[in-house]
């Protein structure tokens, strides 16, 4: 039960989120977006330092001074697969009208909504690797842990529900509910990830080093490519830094209090 509460948690977060459309008339004003963006890279940061790439430090110790490559080739590996995954998929960011990855016929609303749900894939591998940690025994991962990297995950999935299902309602005349169910359904990937991976905890145990530093290059790499450019863009930019600042904090003292 503490599992499946654990893999829902960071998509119930995307939902309360989008259901910001049902009480909101506007969409999100520059300055609040900037604000979320920042706060939202700030405990993905945090999370991928400590919740997942210093576990993987700490799990291979006995390697003593070369503890950090499994951590350093799966940072890497996670970076490469989110690269990947941008080339490939076809997406289109808030704001852009110029989409990316493999060029198709897709509508809009159905490629913006493809963008969120992309950079939701390492949340939800995130999630399902500490626990899948967790059921194998590693002292490193308390249950309590895992349950600090999804709070932390769902907190920051809140302003990404927002921020899709807003635009969805006002830019392109969905209908609340629809705006809604977009919004949504861009976070279901989550659990559903998350859920693999468990399933397939008593396979990758013996390299869950590489699997946790992998989940947080994917985290890093959306953080870099995508939420901090935006929360820096144009006018008050220094508003993403400090929301940037306030997450960080918020997601380690998290981490470090339930852990």
């Amino acid at each position: 039960m503490n599992i499946l509460v654990g893999l829902l948690l960071p998509f119930l977060g995307t939902a309360a989120g989008a259901g910001g459309v049902f009480f909101l008339s506007h969409e999100l004003g520059s300055l609040v977006k900037k604000a979320l963006l920042g706060f939202a890279s700030g405990v993905m940061v945090a999370a991928s330092v400590w919740s997942l790439l210093i576990p993987s430090m700490d799990m291979v110790s006995s390697m003593e001074k070369f503890a950090f490559i499994p951590a350093a080739v799966g940072f890497l590996l996670g970076i490469a697969f989110l690269f990947m995954m941008d080339k490939i998929v076809p997406h289109l960011h808030m704001g852009s009208d110029c989409a990316e990855g493999i060029h198709c016929n897709i509508k809009k609303t159905t490629m913006l909504v493809l963008s969120v749900t992309l950079h939701n894939i390492p949340e939800g591998i995130a999630v399902g690797v500490v626990f899948a940690g967790m059921l194998s025994s590693e002292p490193q991962i308390t249950l309590m842990g895992a349950f600090a990297l999804s709070i932390g995950i769902a907190i920051q999935n809140f302003p990404e529900g927002a921020i899709i299902s807003m635009p969805l309602k006002s830019e392109e005349g969905m209908g609340r509910g629809r705006a809604f169910l977009y919004g949504a359904l861009s976070g279901i990937v989550e659990p559903i990830f998350g859920g693999i991976t468990i399933l397939l905890a008593a396979y990758i145990t013996p390299v869950l080093p590489y699997l946790l530093s992998f989940a947080a290059g994917a985290m890093i790499y959306v953080v870099v490519e995508e939420l901090i450019p935006e929360a820096n863009v144009g006018e008050h930019s220094n508003v993403g830094t400090l929301s940037f600042a306030v997450g960080f904090v918020l997601m380690m003292i998290l981490d470090v209090a339930l852990g």
